[in-house]
């Protein structure tokens, strides 16, 4: 199929699925981008493509900063903002060939679950559940996994902050990819939690999210949390000793968290986990139980230390400097009343506001050492735990303290792997309806299984599995986990397991 052909098929399904929501700012049915897929049709009959994505449908997560396309965050206050410039990952996209096909909808600023706290409308999943009803596409990144499901794109552009790529994956029976944290820029990425977030890839296969990966991973001068060239060899030169690309085929030790198989885990999940280690005994690979004991405390250390940075980060939006401004006097006449308030009560939502006040409270005088002194205590321990159990050495130990493993290993595996949600999405009308099971703390609770390796900035992906042999339909996300750096190990991995 010409790349024309494959990028008008895109077009087509977004508008034949427009009522999923998928999209914030769909790509228009003409403009410049067709000149740019005919150009790169040209050059792949010349056999000189510019790179793998030549030509192919980027989607753009509407948090990432895009100068020719409007970037919302999903929120009020920014609904009229147009940046002057590309995010750093926007420009190398570009200069490989690929064509932006427009920014996919969110939860407001990256906060939420489920892809349902955008000013904008939810998100819906192209799965159903038995009754035909709609389904849950996972948060933050909902837009971005279902644009991927659905056809809309070749791929997409999320961003990962505790979960946001790898949960909608998981939901949407896509591949969501994290990466190690600062490998990719971050620069145009409108921030939510500097120390977390991550721009992740989402496709539908371990091989797209590879090529676009390549294309993105290389330093940054621009983003001063980007790995340095010097960093980047001493990675490479780390794992190049290890020999882990040999023993892909003479087996690998692959690491069962055994905190990970908690109680609630639902049926279709653990039966899809049993299937894959099944699989990777049977490919010669040693399946090894490891523990992870602080990853219990993972969770309530994430909803402590990201609110407190959202807190910090989103008080610039107020009106004045950044932002839209609410409509008449911003004070309503009252003293007590500061500048900002109309604006900032009108501009965001009831998610981004719940998340502003904890953070405030996070770092306020009284509360600081107890809460968020606390929670940096913990995603410490949670650091050490990974260290402990993978085989390669973290390559920035000689550099910090806090990472240094303990004398002796009480495990030597190569990656982990574990369920990505601890169950099925769930339906989209009761999210929608405020039902009392799903409360603000439910969703949290989703994110069990993947804020570990966000607190630890460590590389992890998401691939779709069946929960039995007989069916591809009933499919749970599988997660695998490795050490810093082993982002090549992790995708490779992945390939293994996906589909089957």
């Amino acid at each position: 199929m010409s790349l024309l052909r494959e990028a008008e098929r895109c077009i087509a399904n977004q508008k034949a699925h427009a009522a999923l929501n998928a999209f914030i700012t769909p790509l228009r049915s003409s403009g410049p981008w067709l000149e740019q897929v005919k150009d790169a049709d040209r050059r792949r009959e010349q056999g000189k493509p510019r790179s793998n994505l030549d030509g192919r449908l980027i989607s753009v997560k509407d948090n990432i900063c895009t100068r020719d396309l409007p970037t919302t965050c999903a929120s009020g206050i920014l609904n009229k903002f147009t940046s002057p410039f590309n995010a750093t990952v926007v420009e190398q996209l570009e200069n490989a060939g690929a064509v932006v096909a427009g920014k996919t909808n969110l939860d407001e600023f990256g906060m939420g679950s489920h892809s349902v706290n955008s000013r904008f409308g939810p998100v819906a999943n192209s799965r159903q559940n038995h009754d035909g009803g709609a389904l849950s596409a996972g948060g933050s990144s909902g837009g971005s996994a279902v644009a991927v499901a659905t056809d809309q794109c070749y791929a997409a552009l999320g961003t990962d902050t505790g979960g946001s790529v790898r949960l909608p994956a998981a939901y949407t029976g896509s591949v969501g990819f994290k990466p190690s944290y600062g490998l990719i820029s971050r620069w145009g990425v409108v921030a939510y939690a500097n120390s977390l977030d991550t721009v992740g890839i989402m496709g539908r296969d371990t091989s797209i999210v590879r090529h676009v990966f390549d294309i993105m991973n290389k330093h940054d001068p621009r983003d001063p949390t980007n790995i340095s060239v010097t960093s980047r060899n001493r990675i490479r030169s780390l794992l190049e000793s290890s020999n882990l690309a040999s023993r892909m085929t003479s087996g690998l030790r692959i690491g069962v968290p055994l905190e990970y198989n908690i109680s609630e885990l639902a049926p279709s999940v653990r039966n899809a986990w049993s299937r894959t280690l099944s699989l990777l005994r049977q490919q010669s690979h040693t399946i090894q139980p490891v523990s992870l004991p602080s990853t219990q405390q993972a969770l309530s250390a994430y909803y402590v230390l990201a609110p407190a940075e959202a807190s910090s980060n989103l008080a610039k939006y107020d009106g004045v400097r950044y932002g839209t401004r609410a409509e008449g006097p911003d004070s309503d006449g009252k003293p007590e009343n500061v500048l900002y308030a109309s604006t900032r009560g009108e501009g965001f939502g009831s998610e981004v506001k719940r998340r502003i006040l904890l953070g405030a409270f996070s770092l306020s005088a009284d509360a600081i050492d107890n809460y968020f002194i606390q929670a940096q205590r913990i995603r410490r321990l949670v650091q050490r735990d990974f260290n402990a159990v993978f085989s390669t050495e973290h390559p920035f130990n000689s550099y910090s303290d806090l990472l240094a493993e303990p004398a002796s290993k009480p495990a030597d595996v190569d990656v982990l792997v574990c369920p990505t949600a601890p169950s099925s999405p769930p339906q989209l009308s009761k999210l929608l309806d405020g039902d009392t099971v799903t409360s603000p703390l439910d969703a949290y609770t989703n994110d069990v299984f993947t804020v570990p390796a966000s607190l630890a900035g460590l590389p992890a992906i998401s691939v779709p599995v069946s929960a039995n042999n007989s069916t591809k339909e009933d499919l749970a996300g599988i997660q695998v986990i490795g050490q810093y750096g082993n982002d090549e190990l992790v995708l490779k991995v992945g390939e293994l397991i996906e589909g089957k």
